[in-house]
Order: structure tokens, then C-alpha cells, then sequence
């Protein structure tokens, strides 16, 4: 990509634009398969691009993408750190509670585990995507997120900029938030939940003592 030039006149929903190039002449042709950035490009953006014919002799970009700092901000979905904070607060806070002897360790080893798991499945459903080879079904990922996979879905949505824009994917992302919280509230604070909280060792969380403390 030994060219540069001004991304102009882009069609998102027509995924198509045009490169007017930084030395002048004619504007080339760009088609989103010949994106080479991630996320979606937008329009006004400093490219650099290769130069390619298609199969009637007309020059378009072969492969292009945002040059200099306009590359490194489009590399980061603007909601990836926040979705970051989020992730590591609720991990983190697990871990924290261990740590003060409120849950057993298995509570914050299943969410960071589950994590993990969920980014894993949003990565290879991305490259599944972009390659147009065989999905992972949106049932299991919201199963991931159900058990406890979430703030790595979260994650992982914001870092290969995936599923953000389907509304019913959303809705059921974010119930699975809603259904896992629930869960996890209703386990350590709900009064009927004690024989559950003693099955696990978290006998005390309901009264805020340490696992092992004297009540």
C-alpha cells in the first residue's frame, strides 16, 4: 500500500466509496473486500491503498486502510476500554471478595474462565464472519454469557467490533446480563438462597461476614 489519499463519498449500507489520491488525479474505486483495517471505514479518512484492475481493466484499491494516527485510533472501538473497565471491575471485585474471605475462590475463577471462553468464541465467530466460513450459532454465545461469560462478550464485542449493531443480538446480550446479576444477587443476599450459599461455602454472605467467621 504505496499509495495515500482521502477516503470521500463512502456508502456504508452500500459498502463502497471512493479514494480521491493525496497527488491528484482521478478518484479510484474501493469496495469494503478490499478493507484491510478493522471495524467499518468511514468517509474523510487518510488511507493508504494498492492499486489493483478488476476483471474489466478499471483500476480500483486492492487492499486499503487508515494511515497514521487515524489507523491506531480506528483499531479501537470507542467502547472497547469502557467495556474493559467493566470487565475487570466485576472480575476484580470477585476477586476482591475472595481475597477477603466473602466467596470461595470458585466464584471469581468461573466468571474470569467464562470470560476467557466467550472472547475466544466472539474472536473465531468474527474470522468466521470475515472469511464467510461456518458461524458459531448466537445460542451459544449467549449461553456463554448466561454462564457467567458475559463481561468477556462485552469485551469482546468492542474489540472485534461484532454484534454491536444487531438489535435482537443486543437484547439478548444484555437479558443474559440482566438473568446472570439476578442470579448471582439472588445467591449470595436472598434468604431462601442458603441452602445454595452452603453448598458452595458462602454461608456468611447473606450476613456480610468472612467465609469461616465467627457469627
Amino acid at each position: 500500500m504505496h499509495h495515500k489519499g482521502l477516503l470521500t463519498a463512502w456508502s456504508d449500507d452500500k459498502g463502497f466509496g471512493f479514494i480521491t489520491p493525496a497527488v491528484g488525479g482521478e478518484r479510484v474505486f474501493a469496495h469494503i473486500s478490499a478493507y484491510a483495517g478493522r471495524g467499518r471505514p468511514s468517509a474523510n479518512r487518510e488511507v493508504r491503498y494498492s492499486l489493483t484492475e478488476d476483471s474489466q481493466g478499471r483500476i480500483r484499491a486492492g487492499k486499503f486502510q487508515y494511515a497514521g494516527i487515524g489507523r491506531l485510533s480506528a483499531s479501537v472501538a470507542p467502547g472497547f476500554w469502557l467495556a474493559l473497565l467493566v470487565a475487570i471491575g466485576v472480575i476484580g471485585g470477585l476477586g476482591s471478595a475472595y481475597r477477603f474471605g466473602y466467596l470461595p475462590v470458585i466464584v471469581p475463577a468461573v466468571y474470569a474462565g467464562m470470560s476467557l471462553l466467550a472472547l475466544a468464541m466472539y474472536a473465531v465467530d468474527k474470522a468466521a464472519a470475515v472469511k464467510g466460513h461456518r458461524r458459531v450459532p448466537e445460542n451459544r454465545l449467549h449461553l456463554l454469557e448466561l454462564l457467567c461469560g458475559w463481561p468477556g462478550a462485552l469485551v469482546g464485542q468492542q474489540f472485534f467490533r461484532h454484534k454491536t449493531r444487531k438489535g435482537a443480538f443486543q437484547f439478548g446480550f444484555w437479558l443474559c446480563v440482566i438473568l446472570n446479576v439476578g442470579a448471582l444477587g439472588w445467591l449470595l443476599l436472598w434468604p431462601e438462597a442458603e441452602f445454595a450459599r452452603r453448598e458452595l461455602g458462602i454461608d456468611h454472605a447473606l450476613s456480610l461476614n468472612p467465609l469461616g467467621g465467627i457469627y
